[in-house]
């Protein structure tokens, strides 16, 4: 039986579970990996993110749009990255926060899409 999104250690779950899927996906994995060479320290940053993001534990610091602006990415990798999410997601857990986690992933993802598709952000242009 699943159980709900209940703290940090479902969230590394989660967290770590899902970027071996992005690592491995044939269409956003060779995006990520070709700037990510360690992936440990993006994970544990992604924990903290998740944390403060869906429990309001203070300790995430950082501008992920600003990360995200120079890669090659457009509407078909933030759809892969949304899939893999939640699928993610829903394999291993139920439960009202699990629905409130894939809606949050759902909205940065068109929050980020809308701002891409608005500047013309690129490897030489730092976007903060």
């Amino acid at each position: 039986m699943k159980t709900d999104i209940q703290g940090l250690s479902d969230i590394i779950i989660f967290v770590n579970t899902f970027y071996s899927k992005v690592q491995n996906d044939d269409l956003i994995g060779p995006i990520f990996n070709s700037v990510i060479s360690d992936w440990q320290p993006h994970l544990d940053k992604m924990y903290l993110f998740w944390n403060a993001a869906l429990f309001g534990v203070p300790g995430f610091k950082g501008n992920p749009f600003a990360k995200h602006a120079p890669l090659p990415i457009e509407g078909k990798h933030f759809e892969r990255w949304l899939l893999l999410f939640n699928d993610t997601i829903d394999s291993h857990f139920e439960g009202e926060m699990a629905t409130e986690t894939k809606k949050r992933a759902g909205l940065m993802a068109a929050m980020f899409l809308t701002k891409l598709e608005n500047m013309k952000g690129g490897p030489d242009k730092v976007i903060v």
